[in-house]
């Protein structure tokens, strides 16, 4: 074979060794390339076109009714004390003889109101019953009228007498008229807040000008202090009545003006202020119906001849009840006697005697002072003077033995101690 034959021969060999091995099996993976460095971030690109909402989706199913909601405050109305005393026969007989349903009383088809343990006088000079529509108090104290068009009767001039005061043993008074704001014509009857049940400031009571504001009943009913009764008359298990035993409940009437100060006037405490002097003594610790019953009044129980608190002092006060200096005292007097003088006027009242016509609810005596008011006198001092704690027995007339300042001041110096 020559040259160039086996040439040609070798280089066909080759070319068929070339096309076998790319047939052939992959090899192994290359080692990795270094990472480039990243591409700069494009421009953002356009805001899409907001897509089309979806149909609605199906309703669901309808839940269970929930409870019933509290009864509607504007539907719950004053039922009336007769309503109550339909179940609490009992308790309405007592609170009927107390004097609360007795600050204003309505009268009717021209007959004057009934009281159960006074009478009232006939209407001042000029008036009959069928000119008064409303007679207010009349309970024990003092009664004062009003008109057939809501003023309270005064009198045209300043000598006129227009209010019925009833006797006073203590005092040493006999019935009698006397005047009340005289002359003043055409005053207002703007006493409801504390005189009715249920009483709401706008309007005026019966259509008449001079009563201001209206009531779902006159005097204070059981409504005024448990609240309005429909509610419960409905679902008497269910629903209670507001029973609240707290001063405060008291004071909203028993108070005038601020509690910082007892106010005075012709030398004697003026009424109504129980709340003041109980918050200015150590009493204020506990509450008034731990002392009363507020279904009971202090004129019915000593009518009755009961006792006139539910406890009685020494409940708390022991060792004083049980020890004083004086052997006489002790067998004549009673604790209240000393610390609850009467220095507090509603009607009648003798300064020079140290006797108004209510009892003080101050108890604490200042063994040391005489003065009981301020020295313009419109206050009442926060402990009991001798002058009140003393003197009503101890003047002449007052049938115990004269004593002076000192000599009262001597005896009342540590007249509980038991050293």
């Amino acid at each position: 074979m020559n040259k160039r034959i086996l040439l040609i021969a070798i280089i066909a060999i080759a070319l068929i060794a070339s096309l076998v091995a790319c047939g052939g099996s992959e090899g192994p993976q290359g080692p990795a390339g270094a990472k480039g460095d990243p591409g700069a971030a494009g421009p953002a690109g356009p805001a899409g076109e907001q897509g089309d909402t979806g149909p609605a989706g199906p309703a669901g199913a309808k839940g269970d009714t929930g409870p019933a909601g509290p009864a509607d405050v504007a539907a719950i109305e004053y039922v009336g004390a007769d309503t109550c005393a339909g179940c609490h026969a009992d308790t309405a007989e007592v609170f009927g003889k107390s004097g609360h349903p007795y600050k204003l009383n309505e009268v009717v088809d021209g007959q004057p109101p009934e009281y159960p343990f006074t009478t009232v006088a006939n209407p001042p000079d000029g008036y009959t019953w069928d000119d008064i529509t409303y007679v207010i108090g009349g309970y024990n104290w003092k009664a004062r009228f009003i008109d057939d068009r809501g003023y309270i009767i005064t009198g045209d001039d300043e000598d006129a007498t227009t209010q019925w005061t009833f006797a006073n043993d203590v005092v040493g008074t006999d019935d009698q008229w006397l005047g009340y704001h005289a002359g003043e014509v055409d005053k207002p009857y703007n006493c409801g807040t504390c005189h009715t049940t249920g009483y709401n400031p706008e309007g005026n009571q019966d259509g008449l000008p001079g009563m201001v504001g209206t009531w779902a009943e006159p005097g204070i009913q059981c409504e005024e202090c448990h609240g309005p009764g429909s509610a419960h008359i409905g679902d008497p298990y269910g629903v209670a009545m507001k029973i609240d035993r707290s001063s405060q409940a008291c004071g909203d009437c028993h108070i005038r003006g601020g509690v910082e100060a007892i106010n005075a006037k012709g030398g004697f405490t003026k009424h109504h202020e129980q709340y003041e002097e109980v918050l200015q003594s150590k009493h204020m610790a506990i509450s008034c119906v731990t002392c009363h019953d507020p279904h009971e009044g202090v004129v019915q129980a000593r009518e009755a001849g009961t006792a006139t608190t539910v406890v009685g002092c020494e409940s708390c006060h022991f060792e004083q009840a049980t020890f004083q200096k004086s052997a006489a005292m002790q067998a004549l007097t009673d604790c209240q006697d000393c610390h609850m003088p009467r220095i507090t006027k509603s009607a009648v009242g003798d300064a020079e005697k140290w006797t108004g016509d209510i009892k003080a609810h101050l108890w604490a005596i200042d063994p040391y002072a005489t003065e009981q008011f301020t020295e313009d006198g419109s206050a009442t001092i926060s402990q009991i003077t001798l002058d009140w704690a003393c003197k009503s027995c101890h003047r002449t007339g007052g049938g115990a033995t004269v004593k002076t300042d000192e000599e009262l001041k001597a005896e009342a110096i540590g007249y509980h101690d038991t050293q």
